[in-house]
């Protein structure tokens, strides 16, 4: 996810549904078939702007063993616990949509995301359901903005499968048959669709750790790339791919949106407070540079004061009759002194005008910083103006229960010794 750096990222995560109960909850969120929703972010309202990319034809239950009659599917061998059923979320920050123009690029990009996910599930039909939601607000954006901001995603509920050949038993009659394959199926596996992969270098050979073994690349890090890599190919190039090492493989989908949000939020916030940060630093920059600027004025002032005035030089000496001028001892002095303070002041205001100019131009360019990072922050600051004390509320709130959720996950988080790329 973004870590407050302004980018735009793509995300993709596998979410297994072992028990027939998790794919019936699964069925009632992503089909809006309840009459009511504990999420209070969703609005029924506009339900109506969900996209199907492929529609279920009955209860995904009943489609798996459809696809089973059909032969489209076989469960051979397949253990009673086995998992049946995944789901696929493609996601990308709500921002991303919204600076875009919203639902009609969210639609477009899914579009292109339904593409990537048939390519990944390795077909068509063993997709039961793709839906693009677009009736979740995003609250943080909502609030801060002041307008429904919606965050689009794609759930794809599909069957896990893998090709495998059936080959012929030495019971077989005709022996030139023996070990040569008798068919192909497609057998449901979760754990052979989704194992990890063994890392390569740039020439194609394993990568190896310190003590040798082969370092693997887990499927929820291969998931990424492949998302990542067909958008970019489709020509989305103003993405880039989720953060590597992330842990939201392990949520729950309600804890994977609300550690998206909550970590949106974050950024939000954060952004915040450098921008007022860098206003303050901008404003005192401004404010010192004014103080220089008035402090050479009032030297030049005192400068120009002190010097000579023409009127003054020509009033001294008197004209003899020969047409020369003649100084009294003590104007003689006096103008010599005024001659010297003129050079002196004459070369001390040539500085202080030089130093002016200086400091007039880096004033200039200092405003117009200052100008520039209050236009940036004006959306932050209105939304604060507007509803200061509930959008501070809000946000005390939201990271209090972000701390005391990784507090609560931390204990349980499953260790890995797979390495991601």
């Amino acid at each position: 996810m973004a870590r407050n750096d302004g980018i735009d990222r793509t995300f993709a995560r596998n979410q297994d549904l072992p028990t027939l109960d998790d794919v019936a909850k699964v069925q009632e969120h992503n089909e809006r078939e309840k009459a009511s929703y504990s999420n209070q972010d969703i609005d029924t309202a506009q339900t109506y702007r969900n996209i199907h990319f492929k529609a279920p034809t009955d209860s995904y239950a009943a489609m798996f063993d459809q696809m089973i009659a059909d032969g489209i599917i076989s469960t051979r061998g397949l253990k009673a616990d086995a998992v049946k059923y995944g789901e696929l979320i493609f996601d990308v920050n709500s921002a991303y949509f919204h600076n875009h123009g919203g639902y009609e690029y969210a639609k477009q990009f899914y579009t292109d995301a339904y593409k990537a996910a048939v390519e990944i599930v390795g077909g068509e039909q063993y997709i039961l359901s793709a839906v693009m939601h677009a009736d979740e607000r995003n609250r943080a954006m909502s609030e801060a903005l002041g307008q429904d901001v919606y965050h689009y995603h794609l759930h794809v509920v599909y069957v896990p499968v893998v090709e495998k050949q059936i080959l012929w038993s030495k019971r077989c009659k005709d022996k030139s048959l023996v070990g040569t394959v008798k068919e192909t199926i497609m057998q449901v596996s979760r754990s052979k669709k989704w194992e990890s992969k063994v890392a390569l270098d740039e020439q194609g050979n394993p990568l190896l750790t310190s003590k040798g073994k082969k370092v693997l690349r887990t499927s929820y890090s291969v998931l990424q790339d492949d998302f990542f890599n067909y958008m970019k190919a489709a020509g989305y190039t103003d993405v880039e791919r989720g953060e590597r090492g992330s842990t939201e493989e392990h949520l729950t989908v309600t804890q994977f949106k609300v550690a998206q949000e909550q970590q949106r939020l974050e950024d939000v916030t954060a952004q915040i407070a450098q921008t007022e940060q860098a206003l303050d630093t901008a404003q005192a920059a401004v404010e010192k540079k004014q103080k220089e600027l008035q402090s050479l004025q009032k030297q030049t002032k005192e400068q120009r004061t002190a010097a000579l005035t023409v009127q003054e030089i020509r009033s001294m000496g008197k004209k003899t009759i020969t047409g020369n001028i003649t100084l009294t001892p003590s104007e003689c002095s006096t103008l010599k002194d005024y001659a010297v303070n003129g050079i002196l002041a004459k070369a001390e205001n040539s500085r202080l005008e030089e130093k002016l100019q200086s400091a007039q131009k880096s004033a200039a360019v200092w405003k117009q910083r200052y100008e520039s990072l209050k236009e940036q922050a004006w959306p932050y600051l209105e939304a604060v103006k507007l509803a200061p004390e509930k959008v501070r509320a809000f946000l005390d709130a939201i990271l209090t229960r972000t701390r005391q959720t990784k507090q609560h996950d931390q204990p349980s988080r499953r260790k890995s010794h797979d390495m991601e790329l």
